[in-house]
């Protein structure tokens, strides 16, 4: 029998909380003890269509089941009133590689994995206390990392900038209600950096939108947006500057990542150890050592964090006896 889970469902019993939080946290210790199997990203770029597919995966030593994720990303689909963002999931069984689900989450799991994988990084490199926080970009992800860092920080105000004024101060308008705190509109990325303690890229630019020069004391950037070879949002020198770098899986962003660029550049050279995420939350590597610090996290997505959200969203469907069986 296989659960055919619609996004509708999953909307009902996933959501970006502490408990999801603790669930990502785990598979990213287990990712830093050697207990993960991640497999190369099987990547599909469709550029005529200015889209993109990708394969992701990862099994876990002792665990069940194990999924395997598809996901979409075209860019023109807003202009037809569809998210840019889908895809879906398959949860398999570990013992037999029989097909125990199919989450038809149309991106939905990613979007949730993601902004949790922020919150981490945020939770194990930002400052314990925050005022300003700097967001650029405005669409989903610039949304859902907001509310997945209100879960490990507390700040007072937040700064958003974006290509489009317009969807700036929409998304001003919708998260000073959602999380109860001013949002202001930036006119330049400059600004905004130099005037917030944390900031997270959400964008899918392919130059550089943070220079080095706009680094100050405190500073912690998560970077999530480049997750292709030919994506960059920070200039190489600025993955230089940082006194902590980090990543979400080192193999994957020399690839994928900021970290492509800074090599490539000959800023970090490829032989110089980078710690991952997965260390940092089981204590074998340590983040921020002082206020001071300037501190920048690199994420790219890890097959983990689907296998890790994807067997929790299953928990809480069999819960609320959600899905239709097929077979």
């Amino acid at each position: 029998m296989v659960t055919v889970v619609t996004r509708a469902e999953l909307l009902d019993c996933v959501d970006v909380n502490t408990e999801a939080l603790s669930v990502v946290e785990d598979g990213f210790a287990r990712l830093g003890r050697g207990e993960v199997t991640i497999p190369p990203i099987l990547g599909l770029e469709i550029p005529e269509k200015n889209g993109a597919a990708d394969v992701k995966a990862a099994y876990v030593s002792g665990w069940d089941s194990f999924a395997v994720k598809l996901s979409t990303r075209f860019f023109d689909n807003p202009a037809r009133g569809l998210s840019s963002g889908s895809g879906l999931m398959a949860v398999l069984d570990s013992d037999t590689g029989r097909p125990r689900a199919l989450l038809l989450d149309e991106g939905y799991l990613t979007t949730v994995r993601t902004a949790l994988a922020g919150a981490l990084a945020a939770k194990h490199l930002a400052r314990e206390s925050l005022t300003t926080v700097g967001v650029i970009g405005t669409g989903s992800q610039a949304r859902w990392q907001l509310i997945a860092l209100a879960l490990v920080r507390d700040f007072e105000r937040v700064l958003v900038h974006g290509r489009n004024p317009e969807a700036a101060a929409e998304y001003g308008e919708r998260m000073s209600t959602e999380l109860e705190v001013p949002v202001e509109v930036a006119t330049d990325a400059r600004s905004l950096v130099r005037a917030s303690d944390l900031v997270v890229t959400t964008t899918p630019a392919t130059e550089p939108v943070i220079d080095a020069e706009w680094l100050h004391p405190g500073l912690h950037i998560t970077a999530m947006g480049s997750d292709a070879a030919h994506k960059n949002e920070l200039a190489p020198a600025v993955l230089g500057a940082a006194d902590v770098l980090a990543c979400d899986l080192k193999s994957q962003c020399e690839l994928r990542g900021e970290l492509r660029h800074a090599i490539a550049a000959g800023v970090i050279p490829a032989s110089e150890p980078v710690t991952e995420l997965g260390s940092l939350v089981n204590g074998r590597a340590s983040g921020r050592r002082g206020d001071d610090d300037i501190t920048v996290c690199d994420l790219t997505g890890v097959g983990v964090q689907d296998t890790a959200i994807a067997r929790y969203a299953m928990a809480r469907v069999e819960t609320a006896g959600l899905g239709i069986e097929l077979g």
